[in-house]
């Protein structure tokens, strides 16, 4: 990214204002598997106090892990930093049954918040695995997501990134290969690559339901919606949400002219404005909607209209709080 334009001095000439738009995706930000899994460290440092340790970033979200973190939570790489006793919660990307055992082991409390989608990947691996099939597994190397899923079954799991890794895949069977995938991929992208692979392997056996999460496939759609005919989108998601860089890559391939990521308003640099009459925003799963705010509020700083909200799905979905913390919150009145 560029250096960064003084806010205050503006070093375009904006478009006669009559215009000029924009365009707000709707739905944008907070899927129900972040929300879920931000209250329950919420709800977790209410009712145990501080510390709550929690191993990775519970969502890939700077500014979400910072607030957190201001309100007493510890986030850890792994559990050896955690000290025995001590409260400990996994990230809404799920783990591998190795770190369940070795919290087990350390005599840890822990609190599950792996977001019921991603389960549902575990769930499909080991079922998978236990008929003995070979499981691609598409997606990003280092990835959470994709560490705790491969945990599940890695003497059956093999990782494919895109449709380049398709020919070195080797399985011992091609009448016993399965798919799976990361949920927060590009669904274009994840599908390139399951065609790819089914060309080499025709007995392929798909999941028994789409593995990319709804809100992921909502927010796509609704960038492919107000991105195509953009002069820029703008995606606010921090750089390791896996989601929001999709989603400016999502943008570019249907149509935007230009496309950026953004932790913030204060990433914005106003030399992407220089003649841009339309622009589209919109947000990753893990983005608190008053980060978007600010964008809005930027724009309107330098001579751009109110936002207009583009609706191209509506999300009702919600999740439970995970089993131990709604016990804990039962026994102590507070449910």
């Amino acid at each position: 990214m560029g250096p960064m334009t003084d806010l205050g001095t503006p070093t375009f000439l904006p478009p006669d204002q009559a215009d000029l738009a924009v365009r707000l995706a709707a739905p944008r930000g907070y899927c129900a598997g972040v929300d879920r899994a931000v209250i329950t460290v919420e709800k977790a440092l209410d009712l145990y106090g501080s510390p709550v340790y929690v191993r990775k970033q519970i969502v890939h979200n700077k500014h979400v892990v910072a607030d957190l973190e201001s309100r007493g939570a510890i986030f850890v790489e792994e559990l050896d930093e955690v000290p025995s006793g001590e409260t400990v919660v996994f990230s809404a990307h799920g783990v591998s049954p190795a770190v369940h055992t070795d919290a087990a082991e350390r005599g840890l409390k822990t609190i599950d918040a792996t977001c019921p989608l991603v389960t549902k990947v575990h769930h499909e691996a080991r079922r998978f695995a236990t008929d003995d099939y070979d499981i691609l597994l598409i997606g990003h190397e280092g990835h959470e997501e994709v560490e705790g899923t491969a945990g599940e079954a890695p003497e059956n799991i093999q990782l494919v990134q895109s449709p380049a890794d398709v020919p070195n895949i080797v399985v011992r069977d091609p009448a016993k290969v399965a798919w799976l995938s990361q949920t927060t991929l590009s669904v274009d992208e994840t599908m390139d690559t399951v065609d790819a692979i089914r060309e080499r392997f025709p007995l392929l056996l798909d999941p028994p339901s789409d593995d990319i999460c709804y809100a992921t496939q909502n927010r796509q759609l609704a960038i492919k919606e107000i991105g195509k005919d953009a002069d820029l989108v703008i995606v606010v998601g921090s750089a390791n949400s896996s989601n929001s860089v999709r989603l400016a890559e999502v943008a570019l391939e249907a149509g935007a002219k230009a496309a950026y990521r953004v932790d913030d308003a204060g990433e914005v640099d106003l030399a992407w404005l220089e003649g841009v009459r339309t622009v589209s925003v919109t947000s990753g799963a893990s983005v608190p909607d008053s980060l978007v705010v600010g964008v809005l509020e930027l724009l309107s700083e330098h001579g751009y209209p109110d936002a207009e909200a583009v609706h191209t799905a509506e999300e009702s979905l919600i999740f439970a709080l995970p089993p131990e913390l709604r016990r804990d919150l039962r026994a102590a009145g507070k449910s």
